[in-house]
């Protein structure tokens, strides 16, 4: 069905205005960029659903655009969060290059949520990697080593990703997906090899365990208008495409999904560099998302969707926090910083709000998304090996990965805001940099306490049978007293863990292993075929300079080998020569025959 909002897909507008920002002078082109990003969230808002634009791609069916409730959400908030971005980048004094790159980013971003099939969500899925790639890289210095190591990752994922989207086609004879007219009679990546390529090469954006070293690695070393873009779209794209490829879930991937939230918790609590452990608990939330999408169910379904929309807002907001700071410091790590609250309120005040909603407090919008998926892992998935006082191991996992996230924030702003004082004067947020934290931070709380407005933003209603099994409510007492159980855990756990905590260097993760084992494996393979090559290149040298001499001079030769005994090195080069020939005589006698 096309419509008058469905002619020209956003993504093609999006990247227009990206070349414009880049071309246009700085002023003008930001506010372009804010401009378009607050049209392409109207346009979210009211496009109807089931609306879709087909076409033809390479000889293959192709929908460059399909609106059902998925993709509403996700332009919804890729257009909040894009106004909020750009006006951040603005007041950070981002380069308009920078942010054109940026930008781009944003637009492939709103591609690959809103294709209809395999292949245009392959296409934007890769161009989403470069124009991140390009993002990092324009900050030069270290956040080059740190670009070619983010691009590895994604073009492996991308490639394991393409090579499940062929395996599919070949197994349905279409790439579209089953939600389309046309589509397959069963959604999803279709289980086998396909299903299992598709999950590690999505599991690359989203953070898996083993393949998330590119997220700490990378995050921390752009400028930091460029870390709030990046925080954003690479993972929560990933997740919607986990739901793409696994609409029915999977208990391995609902598993992951927990082990990411414990994992990436317990590693941003080693952390004293505020992005890299902003970076581990990006892993940590998806992992609640990725859960949602495991467990299959409608009500963790729209648990895990409610969370990437939540995500965003305070993730993004933590992420421009942690910015100004280095911003008006030149720190990043906070060992060095120290009682910036009272110099910097409204700062101090943005990362409060952030923080009780990533750690999921009563009232804030934290609170309402993990509380679905944690809902639906106690009603809608099975008991697992470890079944204790009446909880899920999934449950569990959740429930851990929250402690594990009260004690996190409490330890940055512990550091960075209300303990200590900073030596010198410093300057809080500039007037554009407080009016996007600001901004976001209300629709953090704006969530929080009018629950109702989120859920109706989620593709099933949550507070009705069906189509969620159990009916959930947000403020009741038992929810209420988990959250507040939740807090003081991580309290307590703080203050028990402060003092080694304080003492801990730089706790090694698994690129520690990988890095030198990619590196030296892959050297030592190089190193390997060049050398094979050069003892062939000197055999074949030795036997055709034999072969000539031969042929040049046959009587010297002869009188050679009747003055020298059989080990001498002529008669070798000889036979080898002989050989050769006979070789070069059999393949010309195959290819002729």
């Amino acid at each position: 069905m096309a419509g008058p909002l469905t002619t020209v897909p956003p993504v093609v507008v999006l990247l227009a205005v990206a070349v414009l920002i880049g071309v246009l002078p700085r002023k003008v082109g930001h506010a372009l960029g804010i401009v378009a990003s607050g049209a392409a969230l109207a346009w979210a808002w009211v496009v109807p659903s089931g609306a879709f634009l087909r076409t033809t791609f390479l000889g293959f069916d192709a929908v460059l655009l399909n609106v059902d409730d998925f993709s509403r959400l996700m332009g919804i908030i890729f257009g909040i969060i894009g106004v909020a971005a750009v006006l951040y980048s603005y007041a950070s004094e981002a380069e308009s290059v920078q942010t054109a790159f940026a930008y781009s980013y944003v637009a492939t971003s709103f591609g690959a949520v809103f294709a209809g099939d395999w292949l245009t969500l392959l296409f934007f899925w890769e161009l989403m990697a470069v124009t991140s790639t390009l993002l990092v890289w324009h900050y030069r210095g270290a956040a080059i080593r740190a670009g070619f190591r983010y691009a590895i990752f994604h073009g492996i994922g991308g490639t394991l990703l393409m090579a499940a989207i062929l395996q599919n086609y070949a197994i349905k004879g279409t790439f579209l997906f089953g939600s389309v007219p046309g589509g397959p009679e069963t959604a999803g990546i279709a289980p086998g090899l396909p299903a299992a390529l598709a999950a590690v090469g999505i599991g690359v954006n989203v953070g898996f365990i083993g393949l998330h070293a590119w997220l700490p690695d990378t995050y921390p070393r752009p400028h930091i208008a460029a870390s709030v873009f990046l925080c954003v779209f690479t993972t929560k794209t990933g997740v919607y495409g986990m739901y793409r490829a696994f609409p029915d879930g999977h208990v391995a991937i609902a598993y992951m999904g927990g082990g990411m939230a414990v994992f990436g918790a317990t590693f941003a609590l080693f952390q004293n560099d505020m992005r890299r452990l902003l970076s581990y608990h990006i892993q940590s939330q998806v992992g609640y998302m990725i859960a949602g999408v495991g467990i299959g169910s409608a009500l963790s379904q729209a648990g895990a969707f409610a969370h990437v929309f939540n995500h965003i807002l305070y993730k993004g907001l933590l992420f421009m926090t942690a910015g100004v700071v280095v911003y008006r410091t030149g720190e990043e790590n906070l060992k060095k910083l120290g009682g910036l609250a009272r110099q910097m309120p409204i700062t101090a005040g943005a990362f409060t709000v952030a923080a009780l909603s990533i750690a999921g407090f009563p009232g804030f919008n934290g609170f309402v998304s993990k509380g679905i998926v944690i809902a639906a892992s106690h009603y809608d998935f099975p008991h697992g090996p470890i079944h204790v006082g009446g909880l899920t191991t999934l449950e569990w996992l959740l429930y851990i990965g929250g402690v594990g996230t009260f004690m996190s924030f409490i330890k940055f702003g512990y550091y960075a805001f209300f303990h200590g004082e900073y030596d010198g004067d410093v300057a809080d947020a500039n007037s554009g940099q407080a009016v996007a934290m600001v901004g976001i931070a209300a629709l953090c709380v704006f969530y929080g306490v009018f629950d109702g407005a989120l859920f109706a933003l989620l593709p099933f209603d949550v507070t009705s049978k069906p189509p969620v099994s159990h009916v959930y409510h947000t403020y009741t007492v038992e929810h209420i007293v988990e959250g507040l159980v939740l807090a003081v855990a991580g309290l307590i756990g703080f203050a028990l863990t402060k003092k080694p905590l304080s003492k801990l260097g730089r706790v090694p993760d698994i690129d520690s292993l990988t890095n030198p084992v990619v590196f030296y494996g892959t050297r030592g393979l190089v190193v390997g075929v060049t050398e094979l090559y050069a003892a062939a290149d000197r055999l074949a040298v030795t036997g055709a300079h034999s072969v000539v001499s031969s042929v040049a001079n046959p009587d010297s030769i002869y009188e050679g080998l009747v003055e020298t005994d059989s080990s001498h090195p002529l008669r070798a080069g000889i036979g080898v020569s002989v050989l050769v020939l006979a070789v070069f005589v059999t393949v010309a006698l195959l290819l002729l025959a």
